[in-house]
């Protein structure tokens, strides 16, 4: 259990050094957000007069007087069971005909935290917004209408499935060796039973195929530096931590602004457009960059969906195959304040967000994955008691989990100037959100999954590209 008004004391040189938040509130949302915030080089103060003297401040306890007049954002205290369950994520986890099963940890917590930080954040920088909470997590499913189906995901392109001496998650979204069309993971059960799990995961990543078990501690991570505690955000080839403190260090007050924030956005699917969501609420310009030949796959998904992302965006069609293509790619990444995407290598003077499945270092740095396998290497795994089914938690959580916290990182850089490389693995942003121990009690009846409305229609496949091209 997390929570309790706790204050945070940064390490140096993050994006946010300088910055004096408050948090007001014990709730686990609340705790996420000063952690983040410090994390990324905040001081952060906490208590009934944390309002005082400060950049901004988060208020879950209404103690903020009628005379402030400074960036504030309201919110109440929950605790952990309450926004797993309330977020939709927990409706989704669990057999089809069985309960729905709390996760480990606190993904939810965690999503709403970055969410509050990143609109304290906006509201520092000048911008008045109101994000929306942890119900993120679940957006996707409640279009699609997917529900429940452990050992499956929602989508049921990934299960984990027994072997020797373990369970790993297949993620079929790449095929499989000799995988048959009809009853394919019958097939797969076959071919993993009886053999260790080293085995399965060496031969899946010689032939690019997603898997993902369940570890604390692996060569991936201590290459990365995130031995023990998993933190979310790597800056410049370092970890970016925080600890709990009670005595603050004086900053030098600094006026704070978010300047206009030009973005192209070459990701596709759910994380990174996510992140460049958040960022067009914010009031980014954000150009959604596509391969004619292979466009983001998530348009052939719910019409919907796409929309709630993509929609007051701009849409080029590059053809990346050729060098006309590639060309104009260059002259629009060399154009924008951010880039969001993973193939491209950075530049300097802007702010690159590099969202992966293990992370742009260390031995796994090519391996691929998405927000379910991601999610369980992570180990955000539920288990069902009566049966000792293990059950995926939510929907492809990775993902969600690695937009918002891309979008705060990514607005802390902007606010910070200079260069930064944010790199977005999504397998620590789940490890990351392992923290405190459930709270005693009952644990509270899960809500449905419930989505958003649309701001508007997505643009179409490359409507902006020759207007775009023009300026650049």
């Amino acid at each position: 259990m997390t929570g309790g008004e706790q204050g945070w004391c940064p390490e140096p040189d993050g994006p946010l050094a300088g910055l004096r938040a408050g948090v007001c509130g014990q709730g686990a949302a609340v705790w996420h957000a000063g952690r983040l915030l410090a994390s990324l080089g905040a001081v952060v103060v906490a208590g009934r007069d944390a309002w005082r003297d400060v950049d901004g401040v988060i208020d879950a306890r209404g103690v903020l007087p009628s005379t402030w007049d400074g960036p504030a954002v309201r919110t109440v205290d929950t605790t952990a069971a309450e926004d797993w369950a309330s977020c939709g994520a927990m409706a989704l986890t669990g057999r089809r005909a069985g309960p729905a099963l709390r996760a480990p940890g606190e993904p939810a917590s965690a999503a709403w935290g970055a969410l509050l930080a990143l609109e304290l954040l906006a509201r520092i920088g000048g911008r008045e917004v109101v994000l929306p909470g942890p119900r993120v997590l679940g957006e996707r499913a409640a279009i699609a209408g997917l529900g429940r189906n452990a050992p499956s995901s929602p989508s049921g392109t990934t299960r984990l499935v027994r072997a020797a001496d373990g369970w790993v998650a297949v993620n079929l979204a790449r095929g499989w060796p000799d995988l048959p069309e009809t009853d394919p993971w019958s097939f797969v059960e076959l071919s993993i039973a009886g053999r260790p799990v080293a085995e399965i995961v060496e031969k899946a990543r010689t032939h690019g195929f997603p898997v993902g078990v369940p570890a604390t501690e692996d060569d991936q991570l201590a290459a990365r530096g995130q031995e023990g505690e998993v933190w979310p955000f790597v800056l410049n080839g370092r970890v970016r931590r925080a600890r709990p403190c009670e005595e603050y260090v004086r900053t030098e007050p600094r006026r704070w602004r978010l300047p206009p924030t030009r973005v192209v956005d070459v990701s596709s699917l759910w994380a990174g457009p996510l992140c460049g969501h958040l960022l067009t609420s914010l009031g980014a310009r954000v150009i959604k960059v596509e391969d004619v030949r292979r466009p983001d796959p998530a348009r052939q998904g719910p019409g919907e969906f796409f929309d709630l992302l993509h929609a007051g965006q701009e849409s080029v069609a590059l053809d990346l195959g050729t060098a006309g293509g590639r060309a104009a790619l260059d002259r629009l990444i060399g154009g924008a304040d951010v880039v969001i995407g993973n193939e491209h290598p950075p530049r300097g003077g802007k702010c690159w967000v590099s969202i992966t499945a293990y992370g742009r270092t260390g031995p796994w740095a090519g391996a691929p994955g998405f927000g379910d396998d991601t999610a369980v290497a992570g180990g955000l795994v539920a288990w069902d008691p009566a049966t000792g089914i293990p059950a995926p938690c939510g929907d492809a959580i990775a993902a969600p989990l690695a937009g918002v916290n891309a979008a705060l990182a990514a607005v802390a850089c902007r606010l910070a100037g200079g260069e930064w490389l944010v790199d977005v693995a999504l397998r620590e942003q789940a490890a990351a959100t392992l923290t405190g121990t459930p709270e005693p009690g009952p644990v509270p009846a899960a809500a449905a999954p419930v989505a958003r409305r649309p701001a508007g229609r997505a643009p179409a496949l490359g409507a902006d590209t020759a207007r775009v091209l023009a300026e650049s």
